[in-house]
């Protein structure tokens, strides 16, 4: 993979992102928000609520970003190794579920993230 193409690959993974964020902030902000009865006491919870769900739309999207990284390089190595040396196939999936944990973890963590509101 040459460094231009992983650049646009970064970029359109990151807008993504972003997008994703706002989109998850807008969905799950304006309902609970609209449950508020004193504008104040509105105004505090709509922001507030916005950050928690753009943190956990951030944790759980850079550790799905990185797991895909992760993936794809030791994907490529372990199936390199595997081309030469075939009886290490276990031994490759076993670095492969490693970084598959990465996802996991920003999964759990945008759930903790989510269960303080």
């Amino acid at each position: 993979m040459n460094v231009h193409s992983f650049k646009s690959r970064v970029k359109v993974s990151l807008i993504i992102t972003v997008l994703v964020m706002l989109v998850a902030s807008a969905v799950f902000a304006a309902p609970l928000a609209a449950s508020e009865t004193t504008a104040a006491a509105e105004q505090e919870s709509s922001s507030s609520l916005i950050w928690v769900v753009i943190s956990a739309a951030a944790a759980f999207s850079f550790g799905a970003l990185a797991a895909g990284f992760a993936i794809s390089h030791v994907g490529a190595a372990a199936m390199g190794a595997m081309s030469e040396k075939p009886e290490i196939g276990s031994q490759a999936l076993i670095f492969i579920a490693l970084a598959e944990g990465l996802v996991v973890f920003g999964f759990i963590t945008a759930l903790m993230i989510l269960g303080k509101v």
